[in-house]
């Protein structure tokens, strides 16, 4: 199997690769890379990159940020960084994480408002989330009508292969190879997220760290039985 799919670097692991020409394209995240190829013929001043923790939303707003040389911008700079600060740092901005400051009526504020000033120049904005806007809970009307009239991507659970991808890139972040019997053996036992993907990893490495064994199938039954009394 490894033979048989590509890389994909996610926000996640020990050594991070941001490059586009890493990223494995399944059907999950098919839709969300389209969007970035896309630009900048949105239809609209930003767009929300949605998904589940650890899904690959950094990476992919990465990936973006590279391509429009836009400007990070903290989420918690909202609340202590004028509309117009922010304008000023880039022509195409990234807010990653902005769901903790969703119900703050200040960051909501300044964010209504470089919203307009982006609309106004042409400029664009790529906001990620884990939730999605219609779930979201705003102070100001004005802005969740704004931005739930934004185009909206979501990155969905993976299939077997790219999850399979996933675990084999996090393993090589940490200069450990696996093989097809490994992968074989956690798809259809392992929680099917990339958040678990993570946590597998993690605990597998730790444990062959510890006990001084090697990554093998009794280790990472080991590991998942480990996991399930948690």
């Amino acid at each position: 199997m490894a033979n048989k799919v590509q890389q994909i670097p996610l926000d996640l692991g020990s050594r991070h690769a941001f490059g586009r020409s890493d990223f494995h394209i399944g059907a999950s995240n098919r839709d969300a890379v389209g969007w970035i190829d896309r630009w900048p013929n949105w239809c609209a001043p930003a767009l929300v990159l949605q998904g589940a923790a650890a899904s690959g939303k950094s990476h992919l707003a990465a990936v973006w940020q590279d391509k429009t040389n836009a400007a990070i911008i903290k989420p918690e700079m909202l609340t202590h960084k004028s509309a117009q600060e922010l304008f000023n740092m880039g022509d195409n901005l990234v807010i990653d994480g902005l769901d903790p400051w969703l119900g703050d009526k200040l960051a909501e504020t300044t964010l209504f408002h470089l919203y307009n000033m982006l609309k106004e120049e042409q400029k664009t904005v790529m906001i990620t989330m884990r939730m999605t806007m219609s779930r979201s809970n705003f102070a100001l009307e004005d802005l969740a009508s704004r931005l739930r009239a934004a185009p909206s991507v979501t990155i969905h659970a993976p299939d077997d292969m790219l999850l399979a991808s996933v675990i084999i890139k996090l393993f090589s972040d940490r200069q450990l190879s696996v093989s097809n019997d490994i992968i074989s053996y956690l798809l259809p036992r392992m929680e099917r997220s990339f958040a678990a993907a993570k946590e597998v990893v993690e605990n597998a490495d730790h444990m062959a760290l510890s006990e001084k064994r090697s990554i093998s199938v009794p280790l990472m039954r080991k590991v998942l039985a480990a996991m399930q009394e948690e």
